[in-house]
């Protein structure tokens, strides 16, 4: 995938990532190793305690990395989640997440990422750290 192009079009505002679409997830910001998403808090987002489904955040997170690093991939360049942490730190209910990433180090075959999930009052709810495998077109 040229993920310059790709970027380009989510940053124009087309509807080019259906995930993103299904969850509601927007993009607000995105420069080089860095990317900020926006997703509101739906009901049927909760879970039976009325909380928000911790692997709806954890996706979330897992995209904005993703994102993150596509602004730090050459055109030969995939990649691919292998390995993801989560520590979850509060609840919540309603309102928005805001997921901001970061590129904490690229290597030959292998990119970490960061993240941090806040609520609508800046409130940090999840804390996301993945690896990612970097595909090699031959």
């Amino acid at each position: 995938m040229n993920y310059d192009v790709y970027l380009k079009k989510l940053i124009a505002g087309e509807r080019v990532n259906p995930f993103l679409d299904f969850l509601g997830i927007k993009l607000e910001e995105l420069k080089e190793g860095y990317a900020r998403f926006r997703m509101p808090v739906r009901s049927e987002y909760l879970q039976g305690a009325k909380a928000m489904q911790g692997g709806l955040i954890v996706a979330m997170a897992d995209e904005a990395i993703a994102h993150a690093i596509m602004t730090r991939l050459s055109p030969e360049e995939g990649l691919t989640t292998i390995e993801l942490k989560s520590n979850f730190l509060a609840g919540v209910s309603d309102g928005d997440l805001v997921a901001t990433a970061t590129v904490f180090k690229k290597g030959r075959s292998l990119v970490i990422g960061d993240c941090i999930v806040t609520d609508h009052q800046e409130k940090n709810i999840c804390r996301v750290s993945a690896t990612f495998l970097l595909l090699t077109k031959k």
